[in-house]
């Protein structure tokens, strides 16, 4: 039997239990995890769900009603190609729109405690090496790093969450365990 439908003796079944205050992103890496967003990254999504829904898909269903006027179906080239590209918007629609349902929207400006690592701040680290890097925490469907942006539930965000200046912070890669330094911590100010 799959062990995801097994309960152990000691194991909770309410994910909620796992969303406490003290809570950290690896206890909360199971399905049932904050949806945590900056607000950047929900207006984003918001945008490309409004695109899809008042944009895009009316012009692809426009384009699959002309094609399927045009006789068989089975070996038109143009009702084929769009019916599969509308479905795929219909997926994303679907994944935008439980994105945003359950989002979490969490202003890094709003942040307490800012001499500790939490959710939208910004982390120079020096690795073992002496290479800074700086990085950003953000929410899964935001994280970009070629912009610096990692997801605060990548074992990178895990390893500096609720960590300060100066600590080092062991994790492990594919080249073996590797050590960093957290070096300044900063959260957006307008």
């Amino acid at each position: 039997m799959n062990k995801s439908f097994v309960k152990n003796d000691g194991e909770s079944e309410e994910p909620d239990e796992l969303l406490s205050e003290d809570s950290t992103p690896d206890e909360t890496a199971n399905p049932g995890y904050k949806n945590l967003m900056t607000p950047l990254g929900h207006s984003t999504l918001s945008e490309e769900l409004h695109t899809l829904i008042h944009i895009e898909r009316p012009k692809i269903v426009e384009i699959v009603s002309w094609a399927a006027g045009n006789g068989d179906r089975s070996e038109n080239g143009d009702y084929l190609y769009n019916k599969k590209k509308l479905r795929e918007i219909d997926r994303r629609l679907r994944y935008l729109t439980k994105k945003l349902e359950t989002a979490e929207i969490v202003d890094p400006r709003k942040q307490q405690g800012l001499d500790r690592v939490f959710f939208g701040a910004t982390v120079t680290y020096i690795t073992e090496d002496d290479i800074e890097h700086r990085v950003k925490l953000v929410g899964v469907d935001e994280a970009d790093l070629d912009n610096g942006k990692i997801n605060w539930v990548s074992p990178v965000g895990r390893a500096l969450m609720k960590k300060t200046i100066g600590d080092q912070v062991d994790i492990q890669t594919p080249n073996g365990l590797t050590s960093l330094e957290i070096v300044d911590i900063e959260y957006e100010v307008l």
